[in-house]
C-alpha cells in the first residue's frame, strides 16, 4: 500500500507534465488584464503546482492518522474578555445593523433615481464589487458576517418585534409547513438566476435593473419568512445566507452554544449547516446563537469547519457544485477562447437583435448552464471511481449520490482559492470607485466627504503580485482540500489505507482542476 500511495501520485504528475508540454510561457494576470512576461514558461508553474497537490497528498497520506471528531481542533473564545463580548453583542453589532439597513435603501434609492451611466452611480459598484466579492473575501476569511448584516433578516425581525409587541400571544407570519423534501433547492435555483444576471444578462451594471431586481429579490424573500417563518426560508430559501453559511466554514471563527434547548426548539433537520456535536453544544448555527444564553465566540484553525461527518442534502451538494462551477465559468468566460465562441455564436444568429435575445445571451446561457452540468458529471465519474477503489479494496462504500454529498465540502477551498485568484484584482482597482460615488452616490456632481474628485489608482497593485498570489491561492486551495478529503475519508471509511487508496481518484481530479484553474488565470481578459 506504501508503495501504491507513493508511486501513484508521481504517475499522475508525470502524465501532467506531458500534458502541459504546449502550454505558453508567458500569461496575463487575469481579473487585472495587464501582461506579464513569467520569469519561467506558464508550464513549469503548472507543474510546480500539480507538485504541490500531489506532494500534500503524500504528505497527508503518510502522517495524518486517526478519525478527528468534529470539533476536535484548537479554539479560543474572544466572548471570555468582557469589552468584546459587549462589543460584538451590542452598539457595534447594532450599529452594523443599522448601516447594513440604510445601504440597503441607498442602492435601491440610487438605481431608481441616480445616474443611469454605472460608473457614476452607487447601485453597480456596490452590489457586484463591494457586496458580492468582497462580502465573499470577509465571510471566507474571517467569519459569517453576513449572519449579522442580512438587510432581510434584520428588517423582518424588526417587523416580528413590532408586531409582537401589539400581539404578544402570535407569531407574525403564517407559520406553513416548509416541505422538507424540497430542502435548498429555492436557494439553488435563486443563485443560478443571481449568476446568470450577472454573466448572461446585458444589463446587469444597469443601475434601474439591479434596483428593480433587488426590489424583486426583497419581496419574494420577504414573502417566503412570512410564509414559512424567519429562519426557515432563510436557512433553505434565502440563497446568500445558504452560500455565505458554508463559506464562512473555511474561516478562522466560529459561533457555538451549549444551550441543548436552543437548536430544538427551533426545529432544524439533520443535514443542514450548523453541527451538533455531542457534548460540544452546537456550532456555526446561526439560527440557534440568535436565541441561545451561553453563547462562544471562537477562533479557530481556517478551514477546520468544512470537516463534517453530518450526511448533506442533495441540495447543499449540489449548491456547491454550482458555486464552484460558476465562478470557473465567470473566469473562463473572459478568455479569447469565449470570446471565438461568441463570435461565432452572433454569426449564426444574424436574426436575433434583441438586446434580451441574440447570440451573445444565448451562448453565455447555455455555457452557463452547460458548466454546472459537466462540473457535476465529472464529479460523479470520479466518485464512481472512487466507489469502485474502495470496493475492490475489500471495503463497503456508500452509493455515488451519497459519496458525492460525504466529499462536497472538501471542494469549497478550491472554489474560495479561485474566487480570490479571480477576484482580487478586481476588487483593489475596480473596488475603488467607492470612493468617490460615497460622495457622490447619485451621480448628481455632489461632494458630500470631498472625495468625489479621486480617481482610481492602478500603481496600488500589479499584474506580476496579481499572478503570484493567484497561483499560491489555487495551490494551497487544492492543498486544504486534499487534507479534508483525507479527513473525511477517515471517518467514512474506518480503515486507514482504504481511505488513503479511496482518495487517489480525487487526487487525479483536484491535479486536474489545478491545471485548469492556472491556465485560466494565465488568459488575457478580452472584455
Amino acid at each position: 500500500m506504501l508503495r501504491l500511495t507513493v508511486l501513484l501520485p508521481f504517475t499522475i504528475l508525470a502524465a501532467t507534465f506531458l500534458f502541459l508540454g504546449p502550454f505558453p510561457p508567458t500569461a496575463s494576470a487575469h481579473g487585472f488584464g495587464e501582461r506579464y512576461d513569467l520569469p519561467l514558461p506558464l508550464t513549469y508553474f503548472a507543474i510546480a503546482g500539480a507538485a504541490a497537490v500531489v506532494l500534500s497528498f503524500v504528505v497527508v497520506g503518510l502522517f495524518v492518522r486517526g478519525n478527528p471528531a468534529r470539533t476536535g481542533y484548537p479554539r479560543f473564545n474572544l466572548f471570555r474578555f468582557t469589552p468584546v463580548r459587549i462589543i460584538l453583542t451590542g452598539p457595534v453589532a447594532w450599529a452594523l445593523k443599522l448601516a447594513s439597513v440604510f445601504l440597503f435603501f441607498l442602492v435601491i434609492a440610487t438605481g431608481l433615481f441616480g445616474s443611469e451611466r454605472p460608473v457614476s452611480n452607487l447601485t453597480p459598484t456596490f452590489v457586484w464589487i463591494i457586496w458580492w466579492v468582497g462580502m465573499g473575501f470577509v465571510v471566507a476569511l474571517l467569519g459569517n458576517l453576513w449572519a449579522l448584516v442580512n438587510p432581510w433578516k434584520i428588517l423582518y425581525g424588526l417587523a416580528e418585534a413590532i408586531y409582537n409587541r401589539f400581539n404578544p400571544d402570535w407569531e407574525l407570519g403564517l407559520g406553513l409547513d416548509y416541505p422538507e423534501r424540497v430542502g435548498v433547492w429555492p436557494a439553488v435555483v435563486l443563485f443560478f438566476a443571481f449568476v446568470w444576471v450577472e454573466n448572461a444578462l446585458p444589463d446587469s451594471a444597469s443601475p434601474a435593473m439591479l434596483a428593480w431586481l433587488i426590489i424583486s429579490y426583497s419581496v419574494l424573500t420577504l414573502g417566503g419568512m412570512y410564509l414559512f417563518g424567519k429562519h426557515r426560508w432563510l436557512q433553505r430559501g434565502e440563497a446568500f445566507t445558504v452560500i455565505y453559511g458554508f463559506l464562512s466554514r473555511f474561516s478562522v471563527t466560529e459561533v457555538r452554544f451549549t444551550d441543548k434547548d436552543a437548536c430544538i426548539e427551533r426545529d432544524r433537520p439533520e443535514g443542514e449547516p450548523g453541527d451538533k456535536a455531542a457534548g460540544q453544544g452546537c456550532v456555526d448555527c446561526y439560527e440557534g446563537f440568535e436565541y441561545a444564553e451561553e453563547r462562544e465566540f471562537n477562533l479557530r484553525p481556517p478551514a477546520i469547519g468544512l470537516h463534517s461527518e453530518r450526511p448533506l442534502p442533495s441540495g447543499l451538494t449540489a449548491l456547491v457544485l454550482l458555486v464552484l462551477a460558476t465562478v470557473t465559468f465567470d473566469g473562463f468566460s473572459d478568455t479569447p477562447e469565449w470570446a471565438t465562441v461568441l463570435g461565432w455564436a452572433l454569426e449564426q444568429t444574424p436574426q436575433l437583435t434583441s438586446p434580451y435575445l441574440n447570440g451573445l445571451v444565448i451562448a453565455n446561457t447555455l455555457g452557463l448552464a452547460l458548466f454546472p452540468l459537466a462540473f457535476a458529471a465529472i464529479y460523479w465519474g470520479f466518485s464512481s471511481l472512487m466507489r469502485w477503489v474502495v470496493q475492490r479494496g475489500g471495503g463497503s462504500s456508500p452509493i455515488t449520490v451519497e459519496l458525492m454529498a460525504a466529499f462536497v465540502f472538501s471542494l469549497v477551498p478550491i472554489a474560495l482559492a479561485y474566487h480570490f485568484a479571480h477576484y482580487l484584482g478586481f476588487l483593489l482597482i475596480q473596488g475603488q470607485l467607492i470612493i468617490p460615488l460615497a460622495s457622490d452616490p447619485f451621480g448628481v456632481g455632489a461632494d458630500l466627504f470631498g472625495t468625489a474628485g479621486y480617481r482610481v489608482n492602478i500603481a496600488i497593485t500589479n499584474a506580476r503580485f496579481i499572478w503570484f498570489f493567484a497561483i499560491i491561492s489555487i495551490v494551497v486551495g487544492h492543498i486544504i482540500a486534499v487534507y479534508l478529503a483525507h479527513l473525511r475519508a477517515a471517518s467514512l471509511f474506518k480503515n486507514g489505507q482504504l481511505a488513503l487508496k479511496s482518495q487517489l481518484p480525487m487526487l487525479v481530479l483536484m491535479v486536474i482542476y489545478t491545471v485548469v484553474s492556472l491556465w485560466i488565470i494565465s488568459r488575457p481578459i478580452t472584455e
